[in-house]
């Protein structure tokens, strides 16, 4: 059930230099939410933010009735929303979209995620580890200072990282870490989200090893309920909105992918 909710901030935690963590309560008990949805925030007092922005739904705290949020500071709309302060209320709409799918118990998963595209990895891991399936984490990003509180999906299960500088775990991209090469071939299922040639390379390498992947697109999501049509993206059945029938899809799916 979508709903259209002023949240109250209870917390806004700058993790780095560049993400913050923002928590968000309703008055209300919180709608049943699935890893992989997203909010859509509507950006108060930017004269060039007239368009809501899509955020991932890094976490939910059923008990605080609490939507946990990571954002990157991008641009003009983010950085605003990076500056909310606790007491502050945002306007959502939520939640959105489709979901991950949740294997059979005993199953293994592979999470792959670069940069922002770690936000719904979190969620996904507690409710695949909920539901007995042995999750392993695999994180990239440019450095160790962009890393994103590792302890958090350490507290769940394995994780791999890798960084293009080096500067923590393997040296070079998600792609080139164990679990995507001599691990790989023991999951039953990889998720990914992230930059689009990440996502490519590692269905790519699903692929080959002939492993059911589905990827979270991040592509530009002004409405969230497939009126804008700017977030059309290619299939083998037609064109559909990622915002309604994605944005998570099975890359079978997908055309050239």
């Amino acid at each position: 059930m979508k709903k259209v909710e002023l949240l109250t901030v209870t917390k806004n935690r700058r993790i780095n230099k560049e993400y913050v963590i923002i928590h968000a309560a309703s008055n209300e008990k919180l709608p049943e939410i699935f890893p992989g949805q997203f909010v859509e925030i509507k950006v108060e007092n930017g004269p060039n933010t007239f368009l809501r922005r899509p955020i991932s739904i890094h976490e939910v705290d059923e008990s605080k009735n609490e939507i946990i949020l990571l954002i990157q500071e991008i641009g003009e709309g983010s950085r605003l929303l990076a500056k909310l302060r606790e007491g502050d209320t945002i306007d959502l709409i939520y939640p959105l979209g489709n979901a991950f799918s949740i294997p059979s118990k005993g199953s293994k998963a592979l999470l792959v995620g670069g940069g922002v595209g770690v936000a719904p990895m979190l969620i996904l891991g507690r409710v695949l580890k909920e539901n007995g399936v042995e999750p392993h984490f695999l994180l990239g990003a440019r450095s160790k200072e962009i890393l994103m509180e590792l302890d958090n999906y350490e507290k769940i299960a394995e994780v791999g990282v890798t960084t293009e500088d080096g500067s923590l775990g393997i040296k070079g991209f998600v792609t080139d870490h164990p679990l995507m090469n001599e691990k790989l071939g023991e999951m039953e299922i990889v998720y990914t989200c992230g930059p689009d040639p990440m996502m490519r390379a590692v269905a790519k390498k699903a692929k080959e090893k002939d492993i059911k992947c589905e990827v979270s697109l991040e592509n530009l999501m002004a409405c969230g309920i497939g009126a804008c049509l700017c977030c059309v993206v290619d299939t083998k059945d037609g064109h559909k909105c990622t915002c309604t029938e994605g944005p998570v899809f099975d890359t079978k799916e997908l055309k050239e992918w």
